[in-house]
């Protein structure tokens, strides 16, 4: 077992507005610790992982927003995706889009640093809900036509989110072994995230 450090935002760091991760009211997960163990069976995860993470942390995070530029250059180029940050207008909102760029930001922080915790797993249950018809659009209080995110685009950008961040641990690491465990480790915290975000899609099978 790995020992690690608790995680501490630095308080030099301006509020995130509706990053709620360290909130006593935020309700626990639904979702059993015997079910999380299950799914890090089933994504291979390890200690090795979570080391691994802990090292691309110190390389992504001081590249957040070029990484977030990536990210929503990519979006924005595809209607289908950007629509689901469409105001009242039906066009897609730049408050919307900057609000949630923030917390999108912590969340690279926050996928690397944080320990798979029941703190952890509460915040990760309040994600899924935010993309579910359950509370979508409520944390930036916007009247949007868009109600959720299609379950098919959320396991989708799995691949996006994955294969863009590969660049960005090879500029800083020269050593091929170790930016293949950061990426690997990268995309197993990434897919066991979204496996997590599903549940309110089909809370029947968990």
């Amino acid at each position: 077992m790995i020992m690690t450090a608790p995680y501490k935002r630095s308080t030099a760091m301006p509020p995130i507005p509706g990053y709620t991760y360290d909130e006593a009211s935020l309700p626990p997960s639904p979702v059993s610790d015997a079910t999380l163990d299950t799914l890090h069976q089933s994504v291979l995860w390890s200690d090795a992982d979570r080391v691994a993470l802990r090292r691309a942390a110190t390389i992504l995070v001081p590249q957040t927003e070029a990484i977030l530029d990536v990210w929503y250059g990519f979006v924005g180029s595809h209607n289908h995706l950007v629509a689901t940050f469409a105001g009242a207008d039906n066009q897609p909102s730049g408050d919307y889009l900057t609000a949630v760029r923030g917390r999108f930001g912590q969340w690279i922080a926050d996928l690397c640093e944080r320990d798979h915790d029941a703190t952890w797993l509460a915040y990760q249950e309040e994600i899924a809900l935010r993309h579910h018809t359950t509370k979508k659009n409520r944390t930036d209080g916007v009247t949007s036509p868009s109600g959720h995110v299609p379950l098919s685009h959320l396991i989708a950008l799995i691949v996006p989110i994955t294969v863009t961040i590969r660049d960005f641990l090879a500029a800083a690491e020269s050593d091929p072994a170790q930016v293949d465990a950061m990426y690997h480790a990268w995309f197993k915290a990434v897919t066991l995230s979204v496996v997590l975000w599903t549940r309110p899609y089909s809370p029947g099978t968990w």
